[in-house]
């Protein structure tokens, strides 16, 4: 079993900055960066506290307060796709400056190791069962709700404005003159939790959704022209290859993650289709490797580290007696570069 020294001689500082950062001390001063790596080392080594945290009172100060994060996404995956990362980020930074305790960081499969009813709080970042994370946790107890494709509405949520985001890229290609447009997607339509639940109970990709809505609207859509992989480039390579070999293929595509564009660019340049000129690619985040492909590609770009510290600010709102449940929905931007064969954004 992991033990503080562990934990201190992973991050690089002392035994007992470890102790007094997991036992969250008010009192003390250490950067940002250096709580992170501490929790980042916990998590990796499955730190357990021998202590238990006094159960939810909504009277105590916030410092005092005992949260977790649940993220559905693994380390290798946040290396693979930053967007994950910087939420982390956000939350890590935000939590910082409003003095409140450090959280513990569960990944999915780790969610049966949390302790519910020890909690005053939970940020859940990625698709979970709403319900079931509900049904866990003690009544009122505030669960923020982070990149959930569905929820009851009982819970805050923070999410990206992904209908604006898809009527900017598809409004940009259309006015390109494109009207066959395809969708390189990491998930399915109807992605469900368990197979045995019940239609209401499924959830949806919001930009695949308002994708085909925007073109269903304009009488272009062509079912033919969406393809699914996982969401690693590899998967957008292979989407990009099934969208190829149709006999009549789009002349656009928007690709729903950077790391997807990048594995379909790459395709397309194998198969000897220029791009813009034989496919125009949009694609989704603007990681820093967007800008640094050949060619540079054009994308939404979205604020992940916003969305962290939004979601730490709904949980503070909860400790400090809000009961309301809100929404809050973080804007997006396109960004223009040569990928799409438009002018590039000064």
């Amino acid at each position: 079993m992991a033990t503080i020294k562990d934990i201190a001689r992973m991050s690089g500082v002392s035994i007992a900055t470890v102790s007094r950062v997991l036992n969250r001390d008010p009192k003390l001063s250490v950067s940002v960066e250096t709580r992170e790596r501490i929790y980042r080392a916990a998590e990796q080594l499955r730190y357990k506290p021998k202590h238990r945290i006094l159960p939810y009172d909504r009277g105590r100060n916030a410092a005092e307060r005992m949260f977790a994060v649940l993220t559905a996404v693994s380390l290798d995956g946040e290396e693979e796709d930053p967007y994950f990362a910087y939420i982390r980020r956000g939350i890590v930074r935000r939590i910082g400056e409003l003095g409140l305790g450090q959280p513990r960081w569960f990944r999915r499969d780790q969610q049966d190791e949390i302790d519910f009813a020890a909690l005053d709080g939970l940020i859940a970042v990625g698709t979970f069962d709403t319900e079931d994370l509900e049904a866990r946790m003690p009544p009122g107890t505030p669960l923020v709700l982070v990149n959930q494709l569905g929820d009851s509405g009982r819970c805050d949520s923070v999410k990206l404005d992904f209908r604006q985001a898809m009527e900017d890229a598809l409004s940009h290609l259309l006015g390109l003159g494109h009207v066959k447009i395809g969708l390189i997607d990491g998930c399915e339509k109807e992605f469900v939790l368990d197979p045995g639940l019940s239609e209401g109970r499924r959830i949806h990709d919001d930009r695949r959704v308002h994708f085909e809505r925007f073109l269903r609207e304009r009488e272009l859509y062509h079912p033919e022209f969406v393809a699914t992989g996982d969401w690693r480039s590899s998967g957008g390579y292979e989407a990009m290859l099934r969208l190829l070999a149709l006999p009549d293929r789009p002349t656009a595509c928007f690709v729903s993650s950077d790391p997807m564009a990048i594995g379909a660019l790459r395709a397309l340049r194998e198969r000897g289709v220029k791009v813009p000129e034989g496919m125009a690619v949009i694609g989704f985040n603007d990681i820093e490797v967007s800008a640094f492909v050949e060619p540079p590609l054009t994308t939404v770009k979205v604020y992940p580290e916003e969305v962290g510290r939004a979601a730490v600010g709904l949980l503070m709102d909860r400790f400090e007696g809000r009961e309301v449940p809100q929404r809050v929905v973080i804007g997006t931007k396109l960004v223009v570069r040569e990928s799409c064969g438009a002018a590039i954004n000064k």
